[in-house]
């Protein structure tokens, strides 16, 4: 492949790189790590200037954005809820033409994923997927790069997702697993089965791969053979008014001491795309602790601070991740083949 594999194209969802493509992304974010925790400049974007649009709130994304983007000379523009005007007062095809004009590069976290492929349409430069309605791009190559740091390896692996099964972070899951090999698992209830598309998107490319996809309702019988057991939040931003109703039918699949018992591989770890409702000392836990009676939620404390536990390696590996993603398609890196 010529060196202009990556160079100025937008990652809006996972399941437009090939299995190479992820892969030396996952490579090159780990030897980003390195470079960093030697102290070793890597300025591949020196002078750009990157548009940061966030509808949503978020922490590591934002951080991770921020910081990336400053170890690689570029400078970051932070546009929050209030700053931008998408689809309400401006047009995204507006906004797109505008920045597009501006900035290098745009990062994007908000609701729709509509959104997020109009900007790649009109603005003219890489647009970044920071999450949507439909897929988390960025944290994925950070997930697997976790799961690769831990066991060496990702092909023949088997990740067991426990949670609500219509979310982004599954989605993108489930594609990127099918995509690299890895044996995929969804513990959740029929009520909130994965989107049927979702799943024949991923068993397309696990025919590929070899890999395995498989929706089951029974969580013991789910993680028995995982080597990566991973959660999320129960009801999502924007989904808080369902969380009555979740709490009843989420409970069985809560990642706990009894559940995890049942693991067959004594080096399991857990992930988490964080933030993790694991305890009730915050503001909303207290509230959920009050209203429902639950102080722990889809993780209990034990599990989370466990040696199993790797949600904080992984979140650290956003940035390096996300560092990687910005270079190799914005900074004028050769690539001679992947």
């Amino acid at each position: 492949m010529p060196e202009t594999v990556f160079q100025g194209r937008s990652l809006l969802s996972m399941k437009d790189f090939s299995r190479a493509e992820i892969e030396w992304l996952i490579g090159f974010s780990r030897h980003l790590k390195d470079l960093k925790k030697r102290n070793v400049p890597h300025r591949y974007l020196e002078g750009k200037n990157i548009a940061l649009l966030f509808e949503k709130t978020s922490t590591r994304t934002r951080a991770a954005f921020t910081v990336a983007s400053i170890d690689l000379g570029a400078h970051p523009e932070f546009l929050g809820k209030q700053d931008i005007q998408l689809g309400n007062k401006e047009t995204v095809r507006d906004t797109a033409l505008v920045l597009g004009s501006m900035f290098d590069g745009i990062e994007f976290r908000g609701f729709k994923q509509e959104h997020v492929e109009q900007l790649a349409e009109h603005a003219g430069v890489p647009i970044w997927n920071g999450l949507t309605d439909r897929e988390h791009p960025t944290q994925m190559i950070a997930d697997f790069m976790t799961m690769q740091e831990e066991f060496g390896k990702l092909e023949g692996l088997t990740l067991c997702y426990c949670g609500q099964g219509r979310n982004n972070v599954q989605n993108s899951l489930m594609i990127t697993s099918a995509i690299l090999g890895v044996n995929y698992v969804n513990a959740t209830p029929k009520e909130l089965a994965p989107d049927p598309e979702v799943v024949a998107v991923a068993r397309k490319f696990a025919e590929e791969s070899g890999a395995t996809i498989t929706v089951t309702d029974d969580p013991v019988e789910a993680v028995k053979k995982a080597d990566v057991v991973y959660t999320n939040v129960w009801a999502a931003m924007g989904e808080e008014g369902q969380f009555a109703e979740r709490v009843r039918m989420m409970r069985p699949y809560q990642v706990n001491a009894e559940l995890v018992s049942h693991i067959e591989n004594p080096n399991y770890i857990v992930l988490h795309c964080l933030p993790a409702y694991h305890n009730a000392e915050t503001e909303y836990g207290k509230e959920i602790e009050e209203k429902y009676g639950l102080a722990e939620m889809e993780i209990t404390d034990d599990v989370f601070y466990s040696s199993h536990a790797r949600q904080f390696e992984e979140a650290e590996n956003r940035m390096h991740s996300i560092k990687a993603i910005m270079a190799a398609t914005l900074g004028d890196l050769y690539i001679p083949s992947v």
